[in-house]
């Protein structure tokens, strides 16, 4: 397995290395000590989540406070989805700013989204399978979003906004600008 930093250095790409055959393939996905060495720290991962979605479907932008933050690992099973994480970390040199990463079933890589940022994703594929590990539980008191169209994070999300089918929740969701209970940059979310 590769490990690759992005434009915004906490946020990682895995890359493993498909062994493949007329037969179909074999993937390791998810290794913890090759993960902890490359980090030079522990996640303690507790929740595997798995969602199905057609060609359209925008998820996020998603984050919950602490206590209750997480990271996570995200991959794609089948179909294609762009996967995104926002650095929301107050006085962090890449505040606002975010990765775009393209995750398919074909190239297995996956993402990983540290706590102090936003995620969302787009499906660009019909019945794409998306999967994700989190190292906290779900707490609908930490529960936040960030609006997915807000201008100054300026993502593309590559399908016309005619086309996204978004939950009610995601349509109604505060601008960054907007927001007042962020992760403040160099605090120790892993405690």
């Amino acid at each position: 397995m590769i490990f690759k930093r992005t434009s915004i250095t906490d946020v990682i790409i895995l890359e493993p290395t498909i062994h493949g055959d007329e037969r179909g393939y074999f993937v390791e996905t998810f290794r913890q000590d090759k993960l902890d060495f490359f980090l030079g720290y522990k996640i303690k991962f507790c929740q595997d989540n798995e969602s199905k979605s057609s060609k359209g479907v925008l998820r996020g932008l998603h984050y919950q406070l602490a206590p209750y933050a997480q990271t996570k690992l995200v991959r794609v099973i089948a179909g294609k989805v762009l996967d995104v994480a926002v650095d929301i970390r107050k006085n962090s040199p890449t505040f606002g700013q975010h990765v775009a990463v393209e995750l398919s079933g074909e190239n297995k890589r996956q993402l990983l989204v540290p706590r102090g940022f936003a995620h969302g994703f787009v499906v660009l594929e019909d019945n794409t399978t998306f999967a994700y590990k989190v190292d906290n539980y779900y707490s609908p008191q930490c529960d936040r979003g960030i609006a997915f169209d807000d201008k100054d994070l300026n993502i593309n999300w590559q399908i016309e906004y005619s086309e996204l089918n978004l939950s009610p929740k995601d349509t109604k969701q505060p601008k960054l600008s907007q927001i007042n209970d962020l992760f403040e940059f160099g605090e120790n979310y892993y405690v």
